[in-house]
């Protein structure tokens, strides 16, 4: 990864010269607002067709979506192979329909507070809500998603890294082909990261899209990342052609939630629909991992979801508590 010729208005001034191994100058919501712009598109859709809505049912109350999240779910064992195996999965009903419409209702007002009603064609973001927002706290603690997360990278305890808020608004263009090992600033790639819609998700909405296989990162590696422009997910994507990279891209049930590791390439296509495409993206490492030495501006507000924790430190600030055991 080198220097890139260029510049790129969405990248902080203290971030324009150099490399990649300095800090992130801005907060969370200007990397978002300048990662999109990494990835390749075509013309903007001039007509947007309507969405799915949210689930058709009553919400649940809040003593039933946190007593949901507190009871496991059976994952079978073929689950964990094929995870180990692809480096992600998908689990169907993993939140009842009542569940996710709290939920969504919730998101909704949240991302309101934060960024009003003028965002048509942005990649809005909240992160750390778990620590002012008690439905949030539900998600990012919950033990039946930690524990999933745990037993999927087959560790005995996982730790949260940060919970995050993810809505692709209508009009918005494609995320950039990425492997989150480059994301998260950890001497480990035992990390994965649960994506949970806030409605079905169907294809003209932007659903994830996953390279299947652990090892896909070898046929990518001698690849530079641009920081300023589209070439490195242009460079991916058609390596992964050229290597005929088997590539799962399909829609989301209501209930759905994927689990990609720090090694899963990945990508989602533009929101083509009028209904804002959401998640809730919470991510977990195993116990015991450390900081990298050097992060760099990839890794974004590391900072902020570590705090207290220099580059070489064991990773297990006041805000990384554990919330999975891989049971027995």
């Amino acid at each position: 990864m080198n220097n890139q010729i260029g510049t790129n208005d969405r990248l902080p001034e203290k971030n324009r010269s150099g490399g990649l191994e300095q800090d992130w100058a801005g907060d969370d919501q200007d990397w978002w607002d300048w990662y999109v712009t990494l990835a390749k598109n075509a013309d903007a859709p001039t007509e947007l067709v309507e969405g799915p809505g949210l689930p058709d049912v009553t919400p649940a109350t809040d003593d039933e979506l946190v007593h949901e999240l507190a009871e496991p779910y059976d994952l079978e064992p073929s689950m964990v192979e094929a995870f180990g195996r692809e480096a992600f999965v998908r689990l169907p009903g993993v939140l009842s329909p009542p569940v996710v419409r709290r939920l969504a209702e919730r998101l909704e007002a949240l991302l309101k507070a934060e960024h009003g009603d003028d965002v048509a064609g942005r990649f809005t973001a909240l992160e750390q809500m778990w620590l002012h927002d008690d439905l949030m706290r539900a998600v990012a603690l919950s033990p039946r998603i930690g524990g999933l997360a745990a037993a999927l990278l087959e560790e005995p305890a996982v730790r949260l890294y940060h919970d995050n808020a993810l809505s692709k608004e209508p009009g918005c263009g494609r995320t950039p082909w990425h492997h989150d090992a480059e994301h998260f600033p950890l001497q480990t790639v035992q990390a994965v990261t649960a994506w949970i819609p806030m409605s079905a998700i169907p294809g003209l909405m932007g659903p994830l899209s996953f390279a299947r296989g652990r090892r896909v990162l070898e046929e990518v590696a001698d690849l530079d990342f641009d920081k300023v422009g589209t070439s490195y997910d242009e460079a991916v994507a058609q390596r992964f052609v050229e290597r005929q990279v088997a590539v799962e891209s399909r829609p989301f049930a209501v209930g759905d939630i994927s689990f990609h590791s720090a090694l899963c390439f990945h990508t989602a296509g533009p929101n083509r629909t009028t209904q804002p495409r959401r998640a809730l993206a919470t991510t977990y490492f195993a116990d015991g991992a450390r900081v990298v030495e050097s992060p760099t501006l990839i890794s974004g507000t590391w900072r902020d979801f570590l705090p207290g924790v220099e580059p070489g430190g064991l990773a297990a600030s006041e805000l990384n508590p554990v919330v999975g055991r891989n049971r027995p």
